[in-house]
């Protein structure tokens, strides 16, 4: 249920495919948008395909379903499933269940921001090292199912964990032997009814641990966490020693470091390893990426800030007191509160060039009266006009910073890693 264009999908079914299953593919969007992902999945004989739509009876006559992340928590088919007593699965819970069985370490990180910072720094780190380390879950193009062929006794499982993947985590009944959980900030508003609901599917992440298990959590969450009464107690980690020198900018990838430290310790790193490998992790790309300079101007790509907290960590880690930031923002709907972060930006602006779309349009009148603090406000149509517009005003000694704020779904882009594809693109073509 979901094929995607993200490659996940596509490599569940190919997976499932080998292993000899029949398997039916079903998503609302039609043969012409999934074209790539149908193209590729056509060698397989076994694969049938029912799109533009979903039918209950595709749901009810079966062996299993097999959702992706973000399937309405209230979908009629996947009741309709349950209700005929059919199991309703995800990959990457499927993925662990099976992993813990073969005696295989399963690390899960959640988080509304950091997690994928927490993951692919342990897996640097445990790779430096040489450990036998793989990553899954929410990362572009891998089948987290997929993974299983290639994992042996003793060996580490690393798995980003959004709150859908969750999901399949609490119909399970599992949590990860080591639960890393960051923080919990508003986001997907547009998808739960609550914050409340939006907490619930990240619970999963400890809610089903067992003695002998380790739950890491952020200070801000702690109190949240333990009125949960977690079956693990919950331990805050300590903070990094000041004289690491990391390569990724900011507070917040310090905690997100010291998240990874205190996971490693326990997987019997020396202290040299662990800082070795974190003083050497370079970051992701999206996520405060430093892209290159033109004529004095610094280039970031924070594309991955979909919630306006996101970017206010942005602002306060490359920004200073002579407001050297040229923000670019805007972007689709995801019925965030937008004040505190309305609050930031004149501290750290001095120029925004704001990104037309559905989201955009309900703070555009607050930022057009940040002119009143001499921030200077332009507004384009289109991601190549946004950033031609962001080179044209920068001036030197300026960062160019790209912290939508929204996130990516809309007429402009597929999902948000192509809209950071489309913003690198532009950007190299300008160096």
């Amino acid at each position: 249920m979901g094929l995607g264009l993200l490659g996940r999908g596509v490599g569940d079914a190919e997976f499932l495919a080998q292993c000899g299953a029949q398997i039916l593919v079903t998503d609302l969007k039609t043969n012409e948008k999934l074209a790539p992902s149908i193209e590729y999945l056509k060698k397989y004989t076994t694969i049938t395909f029912h799109l533009g739509g979903h039918t209950t009876e595709d749901f009810t006559n079966c062996d299993m379903v097999i959702k992706a992340a973000g399937v309405p928590l209230d979908s009629p088919f996947v009741q309709a499933a349950r209700d005929s007593s059919v199991p309703v699965y995800m990959s990457g819970a499927l993925c662990a269940k099976f992993a813990g069985e073969l005696g295989v370490t399963v690390i899960g990180v959640t988080g509304t921001r950091g997690k994928s910072t927490v993951a692919h720094l342990l897996r640097h780190v445990l790779k430096k090292a040489g450990k036998p380390v793989h990553l899954g879950g929410n990362i572009r193009g891998v089948s987290t199912l997929a993974l299983l062929p290639e994992l042996k006794k003793d060996d580490i499982l690393i798995l980003e964990l959004d709150s859908w993947q969750l999901q399949g985590f609490g119909d399970l009944g599992i949590s990860p032997h080591i639960a890393i959980f960051t923080n919990l900030m508003p986001d997907h508003m547009n998808y739960y009814p609550d914050m409340q609901a939006y907490l619930t599917d990240k619970s999963n992440i400890f809610r089903f641990q067992k003695s002998g298990d380790y739950f890491f959590v952020g200070v801000m969450i702690s109190k949240v966490v333990e009125d949960l009464r977690p079956p693990v107690a919950s331990k805050t980690v300590a903070p990094l020693p000041d004289d690491w020198q990391l390569k990724i900018p900011g507070a917040h990838n310090r905690e997100n470091a010291a998240f990874a430290a205190a996971t490693l310790k326990i997987l019997g790193l020396t202290e040299q390893e662990i800082r070795s490998g974190t003083e050497s992790f370079e970051g992701l790309e999206g996520r405060l990426q430093f892209v290159g300079e033109k004529d004095g101007v610094k280039i970031y790509n924070d594309n991955s800030a979909t919630t306006p907290d996101a970017t206010i960590v942005a602002l306060r880690a490359l920004g200073d007191l002579k407001r050297n930031i040229v923000l670019i923002m805007g972007g689709d709907e995801k019925w965030l509160d937008m004040s505190a972060l309305l609050d930031e930006i004149p501290k750290w602006c001095s120029k925004i060039v704001l990104f037309k779309e559905r989201g955009t349009e309900r703070i555009r009148d607050e930022i057009f009266k940040m002119q009143q603090h001499d921030v200077e406000i332009f507004e384009e149509e289109g991601l190549p006009a946004t950033v031609e517009r962001a080179f044209s005003i920068a001036k030197p000694g300026e960062i160019i910073l790209y912290s939508p704020a929204f996130s990516s779904f809309g007429k402009y882009f597929k999902n948000e890693f192509d809209r950071s594809d489309q913003f690198i693109t532009l950007v190299r073509a300008r160096l």
